[in-house]
C-alpha cells in the first residue's frame, strides 16, 4: 500500500522578515514587482480538489479485494478496533453500501460504507463538484507498479467517465511516497498508460498543455529518499513531453526547513508550486500567521521566478475539532484570495482518513455508528448540513474568481434556510494584558480590555463593510462599534448603522504569531488599549506596538 501524506508532520514555522503591513498591501507590493505568470486555465484561476478515490470493500469487485483505506487490516471489515478513518461519511445518497463490523448507527440504520470502485460513487462525487462549482479534481496516483496498480488503473477510467459526464476537469497527481523505483517507473507509467487520458475533453489543460502534478519531491524523510538530481530529471522529462507540471512540495520549500539539500532549483523548475499544509496549521490564528509570515513571501518568490502559486486550503480535522463551523476554512480562503494567488488546492475531497474531507459527512450523531466515537459536523453545537463544506468551497471559489466580493465574513449558512450559526462571532484578547475586550456596562460605556472570560459583552458579530473592511456589532446591545467623534473619543457600541466611523480594517501583523490590529476608517489610525490595557480603547496610534495588538478568537 502506498504511504500516505498523513505521515508528513509539521515542520518549524520560519517567519519571513516582512515589513509591518497588512496582507493586501504586501500583495499589491509583490504584484507591482512582478508580471503576471499564467492566464486562466483549468488550474490557474480555479478550485482544484485532491481526489483520493482509494476506498474499496470486500465484495465490490475491485482487484485489490479488501477494505482498502477503510481499515488497517484490509481482510477484515472496519470496526472500532480496525479503522483507518477519522470521520464517517453521510451514506444517504450512495446506491451501494457495504456492511461493516461497527454497531448500527444511532438512528438504528446499518453501519455501511461506500466503495470508490463503484462508478455510482464516483459519479455522485463529481456531481457534487458540479453542483458546487468545483472546477478540477487531482486524481491521486501512488506507485502503480505495486499491488494497488490494477485498482488505481481502473479508478483513472472511472474518474475520466465521471468528469466527462459532469463537465469537470481532472488530472493525474503522482504521489511518490514510498515509490522506490520512481525515477524510471513514473515515466513508464505516463508513457504506457496515463498519457492516453489526455485525449479526454475532461483532461485538465493549462497554457495549452496537459497538467501533471508530482507530489513528494524534497521531503526530508525516509518515504521520499530521492536526491535533487533524480527529481530534476523527472521534472525535465515531463516538461519535455509537453506537460504543465505542478510540484506538491514541502511546507517550507523556500526556506529549506525539513527539506532535502539542493532542492530549491528543482522547485523552481515546476510550472506551479503547491506547498503541503496538513499539520502545519490548525487554527484561525495560525492560518493568519502563516499567510503573512510565509505564504506572502512564497508567492513573491514564485512571481519572481515565473511560477504559478497554488496554496493548499483545508476544512480542518473534524476529529480534533479544528473546523469551527467553517470559520477556519473561510479565513484561509480570505487570506489566499487577498494575496492574489493563482489558484487554490483543497486538501482533500474524500480524505476521511485524516478528517479533512469536504465530501458529505455525517451532520448529526444520528448517522454515526453508536460505538464509533466519531464526531459529526455539529460537534461544536452549531448545526451544519452534510454538504456544508462543499458549499463553503463553492463560495470560496466564487471569491477567488471575483464573482463574490472579497469578504472576511463567512457568507455560507451552515444549514440552508436557517439563521443558526450564520453570524461570524469574534472576540478580542489584548496582547498587552491578556484580557478580553468588553462592551462595558452592556454597551453603554466605551470598550476596554479588562475581562478574564468571554461572555455576551465580549462578543461581536463580524460584519462585512465592503472592500475587505469590517464592522463590529456588539452582542451586549446589538449596536455597532464606532470610533466616536471621528476617532477622537474612545470606541463605543452605540450606532444603529455602519458608516465610516464604524468601519475598520482588520490587519494581521507579521512576526507576531497571528496578532491583529484594528485601523479605523474614521481617522486612519490604529485602535490602542491605552495605558497597557487599563484605559479605554481609542483609535489614536499611528503605528502598531504591543498596545495595538489583539488575538482574534472566532466562536
Amino acid at each position: 500500500m502506498g504511504i500516505s501524506r498523513r505521515s508528513i508532520l509539521k515542520g518549524g514555522v520560519a517567519a519571513a522578515a516582512l515589513a509591518a503591513m497588512d496582507v493586501a498591501s504586501m500583495s499589491r507590493a509583490f504584484a507591482a514587482a512582478s508580471s503576471a505568470v499564467s492566464g486562466p486555465g483549468d488550474v490557474v484561476g480555479k478550485i482544484t480538489v485532491g481526489y483520493q478515490g482509494w476506498f474499496a470493500a470486500i465484495g465490490d469487485g475491485a482487484p485489490i479485494n479488501g477494505w482498502w483505506h477503510w481499515a488497517p487490516n484490509m481482510s477484515q471489515a472496519p470496526s472500532p478496533t480496525n479503522t483507518g478513518i477519522k470521520a464517517w461519511p453521510d451514506m444517504h445518497e450512495y446506491a451501494n453500501g457495504y456492511q461493516t463490523a461497527f454497531a448500527p448507527l444511532n438512528s438504528g440504520a446499518p453501519a455501511t460504507l461506500f466503495s470508490s470502485y463503484d462508478q455510482d460513487t464516483v459519479n455522485h462525487h463529481f456531481s457534487w463538484m458540479q453542483q458546487n462549482d468545483i472546477d478540477t479534481a487531482a486524481l491521486q496516483r501512488f506507485n502503480p507498479f505495486s499491488g494497488e496498480g490494477p485498482t488505481r488503473d481502473a479508478m483513472a477510467q472511472k474518474v475520466r467517465q465521471a468528469a466527462e459526464t459532469y463537465g469537470r476537469k481532472f488530472y493525474i497527481m503522482y504521489d511518490v511516497s514510498g515509490w522506490t523505483s520512481m525515477q524510471s517507473q513514473i515515466k513508464q507509467d505516463w508513457t504506457s498508460k496515463m498519457s492516453a487520458l489526455v485525449a479526454s475533453p475532461a483532461y485538465a489543460m493549462q497554457n495549452s498543455k496537459p497538467v501533471v502534478c508530482i507530489w513528494g519531491f524534497g521531503f526530508n524523510d525516509d518515504n521520499h529518499p530521492f536526491d535533487a538530481a533524480s527529481c530534476s530529471d523527472v521534472v525535465s522529462w515531463f516538461k519535455a513531453q509537453g506537460c504543465y507540471v505542478i510540484g506538491g512540495v514541502p511546507t517550507h520549500w523556500r526556506t529549506g526547513d525539513s527539506v532535502r539539500p539542493n532542492f530549491l532549483p528543482v522547485f523552481h523548475q515546476f510550472d506551479m508550486l503547491s506547498p503541503w499544509m496538513i499539520g502545519a496549521i490548525g487554527t484561525v490564528q495560525q492560518a493568519n500567521a502563516f499567510a503573512v509570515d510565509v505564504t506572502a513571501a512564497d508567492k513573491a518568490d514564485c512571481d519572481a521566478n515565473g511560477i504559478d502559486y497554488q496554496p493548499c486550503i483545508m476544512p480542518g480535522d473534524l476529529s480534533i475539532r479544528q473546523r469551527g463551523h467553517g470559520n477556519y476554512m473561510w479565513r484561509q480562503f480570505y487570506n489566499m484570495t487577498q494575496l492574489g494567488v493563482a489558484g487554490i488546492y483543497i486538501s482533500m475531497f474524500d480524505e476521511f482518513n485524516e478528517g479533512n474531507q469536504i465530501a458529505k459527512t455525517t451532520a448529526t450523531q444520528a448517522d454515526v455508528p453508536s460505538n464509533s466515537g466519531y464526531l459529526s459536523l455539529d460537534e461544536d453545537g452549531t448545526p451544519c448540513s452534510s454538504d456544508y463544506y462543499l458549499r463553503l468551497t463553492r463560495d470560496g471559489g466564487h471569491m477567488l474568481k471575483g464573482t463574490l466580493a472579497l469578504t472576511q465574513v463567512r457568507p455560507t449558512a451552515p444549514v440552508v434556510n436557517s439563521t443558526t450559526g450564520v453570524a461570524t462571532v469574534i472576540s478580542f484578547q489584548s496582547r498587552t494584558n491578556g484580557l478580553y475586550v468588553t462592551a462595558e456596562s452592556a454597551g453603554s460605556q466605551p470598550l476596554i480590555a479588562n475581562r478574564t472570560a468571554i461572555g455576551s459583552w465580549e462578543q461581536f458579530d463580524l460584519v462585512d463593510a465592503g472592500n475587505g473592511a469590517i464592522a463590529l456589532r456588539s452582542h451586549a446591545d446589538g449596536m455597532y462599534v464606532t470610533a466616536e467623534n471621528a476617532g477622537a473619543a474612545p470606541l463605543i457600541a452605540n450606532r444603529t448603522a455602519v458608516g465610516p466611523w464604524e468601519t475598520f480594517d482588520l490587519i494581521v501583523q507579521p512576526s507576531t504569531n497571528g496578532a491583529v490590529a484594528l485601523r479605523a476608517h474614521a481617522n486612519g489610525k490604529y485602535v490602542t488599549a491605552t495605558n497597557a490595557g487599563q484605559g479605554q480603547l481609542i483609535a489614536t496610534a499611528t503605528v502598531v506596538g504591543g498596545w495595538e495588538q489583539f488575538d482574534m478568537i472566532l466562536a
